[in-house]
């Protein structure tokens, strides 16, 4: 009979990890036109779903046709907004490596002192590029972080530093 924990541990093997995806819209009058439409579409759509079941038929269809409307909207500015997003990947790396990563790009003491861990300079741009499923290189990344707006260039480190913190787990009750 096999044993119950090699059942558990290949499937605990098979977990995937983690994947954030950033997006960059490179127009951004189609930006906004997108996200005021998925904002639109998102708060007819919940307006919608809070009417009570006694909500009259005329002000049901009012709603529905609201929802509808803005639903359509999105739709249509949606294959415009896809067309000019740019989509960059970024996995989780292995606990060991990310370690590794960040040993390998010491705070300074300055930057110990303001409580930082790494070498922001260095190891942001090393992350990027490590956990990069579009395989951005380093200088690349470097590149980005140095000339982008300083929102666009947080935006981005953010992307692969915050799935290394993503949790999979749920400690549920026992």
């Amino acid at each position: 009979m096999p044993n119950n924990w090699d059942a558990l541990k290949k499937r605990l093997d098979k977990v995937k990890k983690p994947v954030a995806s950033f997006h960059l819209c490179e127009d951004p009058d189609i930006r906004d036109r997108y996200q005021a439409a998925k904002k639109a579409a998102d708060r007819t759509a919940a307006y919608l779903k809070s009417l009570p079941d006694d909500t009259g038929a005329d002000a049901r269809a009012l709603a529905e046709k609201r929802a509808m409307e803005a639903a359509s909207e999105l739709a249509a500015v949606d294959p415009e907004y896809q067309a000019a997003t740019i989509t960059l990947r970024f996995t989780a790396l292995e606990r060991a490596a990310l370690e590794a990563l960040q040993n390998a790009h010491p705070a300074s003491e300055e930057e110990e002192a303001a409580g930082t861990a790494f070498a922001y300079d260095t190891f942001a741009p090393a992350l990027i590029s490590a956990a990069s499923l579009d395989g951005m290189p380093v200088e690349d990344a470097a590149h980005f972080l140095n000339t982008w707006t300083a929102a666009d260039a947080q935006a981005l480190f953010n992307a692969a530093w915050s799935v290394q913190h993503t949790q999979r787990t749920d400690l549920g009750k026992g």
